[in-house]
């Protein structure tokens, strides 16, 4: 095990840049904090190539195991106090495990259906919080995907990991554009769902049970005209309160569960 105890050791800032953007995609690298989001990557089979660890910040008494696997799995364990492990760490809270893992980039023509799948399409979200309850909502109904559509926000956001509390690794994600998604959903006959609060079908009233893509748009201006123009169905939540309509997130979790509650009806 290696020992860090300076702020300006090499390692730590470069996982400190591991926050923007462009150096992410430049080094193929990202940030991964945390127990939970630690050990689902772990068990998806992805590799740590560097794991921080600060025992004095640890929750629980597991994270050794994870240490452990990490290890296996050909990860360079780095020991650190308290203040080089909060420099790098973007939580308010530490848990005392940060990894740096290489991006995995999917692609649509990679991706195996089942019978009748489930697909999430988010265009332009543009807060990491909000794409990361979409991944832990599309985990916990069974979806069989989220497409990021002309994205604003990419996938390897940490507050994108964070808020998906690792499910980022359980859920197929691709990035890619509207053009290509929409061709792809076609060849593949899956019916594509627009969420608008402009919709005259309740949600409740469309038939879920197919394969289905439901699209929803981003935060401040909802969908744009080019997936309204390509839904086969658009649906509305009534909104019966002073709020016009509901947070992304909510709301395609909402879709979820309805899809998900009619396909296992009985």
């Amino acid at each position: 095990m290696t020992n860090i105890a300076s702020l300006q050791n090499p390692r730590v800032k470069a996982a400190v840049k591991l926050r923007q953007r462009a150096h992410r995609d430049a080094q193929g690298l990202f940030i991964v904090e945390g127990f939970r989001e630690l050990k689902r990557a772990l068990a998806s089979g992805r590799r740590p190539k560097i794991l921080f660890v600060c025992e004095k910040l640890f929750l629980g008494e597991n994270e050794p195991e994870l240490i452990e696997q990490s290890r296996q799995v050909g990860a360079e364990i780095v020991s650190c106090p308290p203040p080089v492990f909060e420099k790098m760490a973007y939580r308010e809270r530490p848990e005392g495990l940060l990894a740096i893992l290489p991006q995995v980039l999917q692609n649509l023509a990679d991706l195996k259906l089942p019978p009748r799948p489930l697909l999430i399409v988010a265009e332009k979200i543009e807060k990491p919080g909000n794409l990361g309850t979409i991944l832990r909502s599309a985990d916990a109904a069974g979806a069989a995907a989220v497409i990021v559509c002309d994205r604003c926000t990419d996938i390897h956001n940490p507050n994108v990991v964070r808020a998906s509390i690792g499910t980022l690794f359980t859920v197929p994600v691709m990035e890619t554009s509207s053009t290509e998604a929409l061709a792809w959903l076609r060849q593949h006959k899956i019916q594509i769902l627009a969420a608008s609060p402009h919709a005259q079908l309740d949600y409740t009233d469309a038939d879920l049970r197919p394969g289905t893509a439901i699209v929803v748009g981003a935060e401040q201006y909802g969908l744009s005209s080019f997936w309204l123009e390509a839904a086969d169905r658009k649906v509305r939540i009534a909104m019966h309160g002073q709020a016009d309509s509901l947070n992304v997130a909510a709301a395609t979790t909402i879709l979820l569960f309805e899809a998900l509650r009619q396909r296992t009806k009985r």
